[in-house]
């Protein structure tokens, strides 16, 4: 199994919900592919946020060897599920997608612990270290809620 995050730009959000699935599949002995990238381009190539960093870090897992990359029309082909954070990335992926089947494997990831809510995991970037907390509790219940729904 291969999941894509996807946030804007590729170095707050979606890395943390790499890193907290892939740990949280690894706790359970799951080995899926995870990844994430941005909508934007804008950090391509950085590592994510110090603070991003710093809050997983508090949590055990490291996210410090992640590169921000630009989510791409191959990410279609290469990942089976692709969870975005928030209905404007939703907006961006869906744009890119070409036909059912590629938009079918689109979903807001918030959608998994709260069903067919469409609330968007927030953007901590111009906030302060609170809301790192804030979008790793929330991140942390839909990944858990999506192993649960995998394993089921």
């Amino acid at each position: 199994m291969k999941v894509l995050m996807v946030c804007l730009g590729n170095i707050c959000r979606s890395p943390m919900a790499e890193g907290v699935l892939q740990h949280k599949a690894q706790q359970r002995g799951l080995k899926p592919e995870v990844d994430s990238a941005g909508t934007s381009g804008w950090h391509e190539g950085e590592p994510p946020d110090r603070r991003a960093t710093a809050e997983m870090e508090t949590r055990g897992i490291d996210i410090s060897a992640q590169r921000s990359r630009p989510f791409a029309n191959s990410d279609f082909d290469r990942f089976d599920h692709i969870f975005v954070m928030d209905s404007s990335n939703y907006a961006d992926v869906m744009e890119m997608a070409k036909g059912e089947a590629q938009a079918q494997k689109v979903r807001m990831i918030l959608n998994l612990s709260h069903p067919e809510s469409n609330l968007s995991v927030p953007d901590p970037y111009f906030g302060g270290e609170q809301g790192f907390v804030t979008v790793y509790e929330l991140l942390d219940k839909a990944c858990e809620a999506f192993l649960d729904e995998i394993e089921n």
